[in-house]
């Protein structure tokens, strides 16, 4: 114990005096490796249950009278939990923080047996969040998932809040329902990868941040003003690489006029995307009406070097057989519920289950 809590004051200690660099990243190396010894100063001695908590007991006590908050017994016990979680998630690097730390504090060529005083020069590859980050992804039970969502939060940006919104949006449940099994697994370990047009669609689309009623009788013409009036949440909704270019766009064939609700630009794919807003229930005057959007915009609009057009009707309730009967197989044009709710985990991972294992 004395030798434990010598070896982790250091570590804590050096990690302080240089948290005037990278301090989230400082933060979460050092957690890390505090949960490292932890756990392997458990594996040292005794495995029973009790010991372990009578261990983060003592070791809480004594940190917290030195250094004040932070080192509770929950922290700690989230530390170990957070070593658990990611010591095997990736390959190891050769990544030492005698870069990061005051100069001799780690010396280049420490082994783990002789860094006692800093971060061990073997850590997973790294880590682009903050604790606080990890602290949630660490509540996601399945590691796909969870995978997902830190790939998603790092190469987004994601502030802790919008990673909570993406989450309980389930935006992996939603996003991994609009692909086969293959793209399913690809999902977990790589993200959202947009290569194709299919790539850009979720099921459902969740449009909560609106603050319309469900329950409330509201126009197509309000649904989209409310769009507008939020039109940067509803970007995010929509994914990645999706610029607004236009709302009721014109075009004119003789003396008719037609209007596209919303018209956007994918700067990953370099195409076009034309949503077009449904209160009801899809019919297939709805789909022909898209279609004609979409070629139209492929033969007067798009560049030659652009990618076809794609078409996405948002609709109350869609049905999967009528746009199977209506569009031909190649057709850029998807319809895709929305919901004004956040739609129920545990009813999507119960759909998800259920395709992957019809799924061929």
């Amino acid at each position: 114990m004395n030798a434990l809590l010598t070896g982790i004051r250091d570590l804590i200690l050096s990690a302080r005096r240089a948290a005037a660099r990278s301090i989230d990243l400082l933060q979460v190396l050092t957690n890390f490796e505090i949960g490292r010894r932890i756990v392997e100063h458990e594996q040292q001695g005794a495995r029973r249950a009790e010991y372990g908590k009578t261990l983060l007991k003592e070791l809480a006590a004594a940190l917290t009278a030195e250094f004040g908050r932070g080192f509770s017994h929950r922290n700690l016990d989230l530390m170990r939990k957070f070593y658990l979680t990611y010591r095997d998630q990736a390959p190891q690097i050769s990544q030492t923080l005698s870069a990061k730390l005051p100069e001799g504090t780690i010396p280049a060529t420490a082994s783990r047996k002789s860094s006692a005083a800093g971060i061990s020069p073997t850590l997973p590859a790294q880590f682009n969040l903050s604790w606080s980050h990890y602290v949630f992804l660490m509540g996601v039970k399945d590691a796909g998932e969870r995978r997902f969502y830190e790939i998603e939060a790092a190469a987004g940006g994601w502030s802790l809040r919008e990673l909570q919104r993406q989450f309980n949006a389930s935006l992996y449940e939603r996003l991994a329902l609009s692909r086969d099994k293959q793209a399913v697994r690809k999902l977990a370990r790589e993200g959202q990868i947009i290569a194709r047009p299919e790539d850009l669609l979720k099921e459902p689309y969740v449009l909560e941040f609106l603050g319309l009623d469900e329950r409330a009788q509201y126009s197509e013409s309000e649904l989209e003003s409310a769009i507008i009036n939020k039109i940067e949440r509803f970007l995010l909704e929509l994914g990645k690489g999706f610029l607004f270019e236009a709302r009721q766009k014109r075009f004119t064939f003789d003396d008719d006029h037609f209007f596209v609700d919303l018209v956007f630009y994918n700067r990953l794919l370099r195409c076009y995307v034309l949503v077009d807003l449904k209160i009801g229930r899809l019919a297939h005057q709805d789909l022909g009406q898209m279609q004609m959007y979409v070629h139209y915009f492929d033969r007067h609009v798009k560049l030659p070097e652009e990618n076809p057009t794609v078409g996405i009707i948002l609709c109350k309730k869609k049905h999967d057989a009528l746009v199977e009967i209506t569009l031909p197989q190649d057709a850029n044009i998807h319809a895709r519920e929305y919901k004004l709710y956040l739609p129920g985990k545990e009813e999507l991972r119960r759909k998800l289950i259920e395709w992957t294992e019809e799924a061929p």
